[in-house]
């Protein structure tokens, strides 16, 4: 309630979360001597381009006792802590694994505005800037980005009921 939260009207507790891919990767790498960041990458590409969720997590103990063989264990301990997040996306129909293994649009979104922002120089309140922003959410609502479908749900929905029918 301190933070603005009032009259909730759904919470959903066993909610997924995927990772963004493409943050993985720099988060990973920014632990990476130069030299080695080439070879690291790819060996994450291979552990991360799999065929399901299992393929991926079978070939990690393979990539993070590799990194620990180049001694570094940094690395080897952060890509077995936050792999299995990175892999969420595993859990969805393959048609969507593309759109929801990274944030790309949200940081798209998150560009134009911080551009938007930046532009208009300092603001004299944080009112001001929230209303850039809002103007900015509206004209992308109103515009094209708002009349593309970016994901098709049917076969989301598809398994969800299937998945139901059966439970019931």
């Amino acid at each position: 309630m301190d933070r603005g939260l009032t009259s909730v009207q759904l919470i959903i507790p066993d909610a997924r979360w995927q990772r963004c891919v493409v943050h993985f990767y720099r988060n990973i790498l920014s632990h990476v001597p130069l030299d080695k960041a080439r070879e690291v990458s790819h060996m994450l590409k291979v552990g991360l381009a799999r065929e399901n969720r299992l393929a991926g997590q079978e070939k990690t103990p393979a990539v993070i006792a590799d990194l620990g063989r180049q001694r570094m264990t940094k690395v080897a301990e952060m890509v077995a802590e936050s792999i299995g997040e990175t892999l969420t996306f595993y859990g969805f129909t393959d048609s969507h694994w593309i759109k929801i293994r990274t944030n790309n649009p949200l940081e798209r979104i998150m560009k134009e505005i911080r551009r938007r922002t930046r532009v208009a120089g300092n603001y004299p309140d944080g009112q001001r800037c929230l209303n850039l922003a809002a103007a900015k959410l509206r004209h992308i609502a109103g515009g094209q980005w708002s009349t593309r479908k970016y994901m098709n749900m049917i076969p989301l929905y598809a398994v969800n009921a299937s998945t139901i029918g059966t439970a019931a």
